[in-house]
């Protein structure tokens, strides 16, 4: 079953679901807003693509942060940024056999089908 990761009012992942259902591909959606990653799902996404892939360093929540923070950040203290501030998570994940495919790229979507 194919997880899509992401926040519900998210326009990105609004388009990423309409790509899924237009494709009559089955998925399960899990809303960060609800359902923060837990660390061992966390740990895996900075595992599979770095916390300079997984982290939004373009939107709001990063930007708050502040610069000690912002730049003491590893792959192991991005763990902990994410699960503190899933909203910092770059959308959508999608998830299919422990692999991780992320942001909106259709092509992509299509191969990893």
């Amino acid at each position: 079953m194919i997880k899509i990761y992401g926040i519900r009012n998210c326009d990105t992942l609004k388009k990423t679901l309409k790509w899924f259902e237009a494709n009559n591909v089955e998925f399960q959606f899990i809303d960060y807003k609800k359902q923060p990653p837990e660390e061992p799902l966390a740990r895996a996404f900075i595992d599979a693509h770095g916390w300079e892939t997984v982290i939004n360093k373009r939107g709001t929540t990063w930007r708050k942060l502040d610069d000690e923070t912002k730049n003491a950040v590893t792959d192991e203290t991005a763990v902990s940024l994410i699960m503190q501030h899933p909203s910092m998570i770059k959308r959508p994940i999608i998830e299919q056999d422990g692999r991780f495919l992320i942001g909106y790229d259709e092509t992509q979507f299509a191969q990893f089908i």
